[in-house]
C-alpha cells in the first residue's frame, strides 16, 4: 500500500512554506539550508526543436517537426520552429541566464537530423561542432550537462521508411547514440536516451496531434515499442563505446484517476494507468509489460526483446506537470479518454489541473513498486499568459505559486525516503510549444518572438533565491 503524505501534514507544515515574494519562510526558517541535500541538482530543461531554429543551416537535415508544422492547420497559428529562439545563435546567452540563476545543471537535447541530416551514414561535423562549443561553454561555467538524444524529432528520412513503425529505426538510433557518444562522452557524464516516448507514441502516433501525425492503436502500440527497444540497443551502444557514464531515460509520469466513481471509469483508469506510466517504465525496470495492457503488445515481441529492454540504468528522469482524470471513451484510440476533473480543481493555461501532492504520490509510488530507483524531476513547471510589462518585468505570481507548491512536494518525497537527487524547471525560455505554437509559455525567461530579447521572468528571480539558499556550490 502506498504511502502518503498529505499536502497538508505535519511535514509539509514544519518544513516548506516558500514564500511568492521571498525565498524561504516558516518555523524552521533557521534551519532553511538543510532542506535539501547538498547535492541536490538544480537544473532547468530544454529541447531541440523548441529552440535552436537554424533549420537549414550547417548541413542540418529536416525533421518530422520541419514538415509536420509546415502542414496546414497542424499547428496554432500555422507557427514552425524554423527560427524558435534562434539558441544555435544565441546559446552564450542562454547559457550565461543559467549561471546567473545559480542552476547546476542543463538538460538539453541534440537534434539527430542536425547530426545525421540522412538519419544514417554521412555524418555532419559542424552539427557535432555546435554541442560540442555548448558543452564547453557550460562546463566553463561551471553547469553540468545533461544530454537528451532524442525529443521527437526524428530526421524525416527515416520517417519515410516507416519511422519508429519500422523496427530497423532501433538500429539506427543505436548506431546514433554511439557516434554522439564518441564525440561527447568524454565531457558530458549524464545521458537521456529519450524524452518521454509515452507521450511521442501517444500522439506523434495515436491521435496524429504531433509529428509525425499518424493515427490509431496499432501505431501507438508499434512505435511504443520499438521506443522501449531503441532505448535498449542505445544503453548498449554507448556503454560499448565509452565506459564510466551514467544513462538514463525520462518518462512521463503521472497518477491516473476516474472521472467518476463508475466501474467503466475505473476500468478506463487502470488501463490507462498501465498505458500511459508502465507500458515504457515496466519494461525498463521488470522486463515486462504491464498486465492489463501486455496482450496489447504480444504480437510485436520478438525473441530478445524484453531482455534488450531491461538494461541497467543509472537513474530515472520523471516528468510531471498534473495528474490525469479519464473515462471510457469507446471512440478513441485507446478506448480511454480524458474526462472532467474536480470541481474546484485550479487549472493552467493549458487547461491542466494542478496538484502538487500528486507529484509526491507518483515519486512515492516509484519507490514502492520499481525499487526506490535514483530518481530525478527532469521536468515540472507551468503555462500561464504572461505579459511583458514597462521596463522588461513579467510579474508571474502564479507560476511562482506552481514551483512553490511543488518543491514542497520534492521535500515531502525526500522526506518518504524517496531516492530523488535533483529538480529541472521546465522550461528555461518560453519555446515553440508543440501544437500550441507560441501561444503558451513555459519559460522562466520571456522570449520576445519578434526581437528573440530574453527577459528573466519573476519565477526566474524567484527559483534562482531558492538554489542559492540551498546549494553549496563545490
Amino acid at each position: 500500500m502506498t504511502i502518503f503524505i498529505g499536502r497538508r501534514g505535519l511535514l509539509t507544515t514544519a518544513l516548506r512554506l516558500f514564500s511568492s515574494g521571498g525565498v524561504l519562510q516558516g518555523s524552521n526558517a533557521a534551519n532553511r539550508d538543510g532542506m535539501f541535500p547538498e547535492d541536490f541538482v538544480w537544473g532547468a530543461s530544454t529541447s531541440s526543436y523548441q529552440i535552436e531554429g537554424a533549420v537549414d543551416e550547417d548541413g542540418r537535415g529536416k525533421s518530422i517537426w520541419d514538415i509536420f508544422s509546415h502542414e496546414q492547420g497542424r499547428v496554432q497559428n500555422s507557427d514552425t520552429g524554423d527560427v524558435a529562439c534562434d539558441h544555435y545563435h544565441q546559446w552564450r546567452q542562454d547559457i550565461d541566464l543559467l549561471s546567473a540563476g545559480g542552476f547546476g545543471a542543463y538538460r538539453f537535447s541534440t537534434a539527430w537530423s542536425r547530426i545525421l541530416p540522412f538519419g544514417a551514414g554521412f555524418i555532419e561535423h559542424r552539427g557535432l561542432d555546435f554541442y560540442d562549443r555548448l558543452v564547453d561553454r557550460l562546463l566553463v561555467k561551471g553547469l553540468r550537462p545533461w544530454l537528451c538524444l532524442y525529443h521527437w524529432d526524428l530526421p524525416q528520412v527515416l520517417q519515410e521508411r516507416g519511422g519508429w513503425l519500422n523496427r530497423d529505426t532501433c538500429t539506427r538510433f543505436a548506431d546514433y547514440a554511439r557516434l554522439v557518444a564518441k564525440r561527447l562522452g568524454d565531457r558530458v557524464k549524464d545521458w537521456v536516451t529519450f524524452n518521454e516516448p509515452n507521450v511521442h507514441a501517444l500522439f506523434g502516433h495515436g491521435t496524429g496531434t504531433h509529428a509525425p501525425g499518424l493515427e490509431g492503436l496499432a501505431n501507438t502500440l508499434a512505435a511504443m515499442h520499438h521506443l522501449n527497444l531503441a532505448h535498449g540497443h542505445a544503453v548498449q551502444a554507448i556503454r560499448a563505446e565509452r565506459v564510466g557514464l551514467r544513462l538514463g531515460n525520462v518518462i512521463s509520469l503521472q497518477p491516473v484517476r476516474p472521472s467518476s466513481d463508475t466501474t467503466s471509469d475505473r476500468h478506463a483508469a487502470e488501463r490507462f494507468d498501465a498505458m500511459w506510466n508502465g507500458a515504457c517504465l515496466d519494461p525498463l525496470v521488470k522486463g515486462v509489460y504491464p498486465q492489463p495492457v501486455a496482450g496489447d503488445f504480444a504480437p510485436l515481441l520478438a525473441d530478445g526483446d524484453y531482455a534488450t529492454m531491461q538494461q541497467p540504468i543509472d537513474f530515472l528522469g520523471v516528468n510531471y506537470y498534473s495528474p490525469m482524470y479519464v473515462m471510457e471513451a469507446p471512440q478513441s484510440v485507446f478506448g480511454v479518454w480524458f474526462g472532467p476533473a474536480p470541481s474546484g480543481m485550479r487549472f493552467t493555461a493549458m487547461g491542466w489541473p494542478i496538484d502538487a501532492g500528486a507529484l509526491t504520490e507518483e515519486l512515492i509510488r516509484l519507490r514502492d513498486r520499481y525499487g526506490n530507483p535514483e530518481l530525478y524531476v527532469t521536468e515540472n513547471g507551468a503555462c500561464y499568459e504572461d505579459k511583458l510589462l514597462a521596463k522588461d518585468v513579467v510579474v508571474d505570481n502564479e507560476r511562482i505559486a506552481y514551483l512553490r507548491d511543488h518543491l514542497a512536494a520534492v521535500l515531502d518525497a525526500l522526506a518518504a525516503g524517496v531516492n530523488l537527487r535533483g529538480y529541472f524547471v521546465w522550461s528555461l525560455l518560453d519555446n515553440f510549444e508543440w501544437a500550441e505554437g507560441y501561444s503558451r509559455r513555459f519559460g522562466i525567461v520571456y522570449v520576445d518572438f519578434r526581437t528573440l530579447k530574453r527577459t528573466p521572468k519573476a519565477s526566474y528571480h524567484w527559483l534562482a533565491k531558492v538554489i542559492k539558499s540551498q546549494t553549496r556550490r563545490n
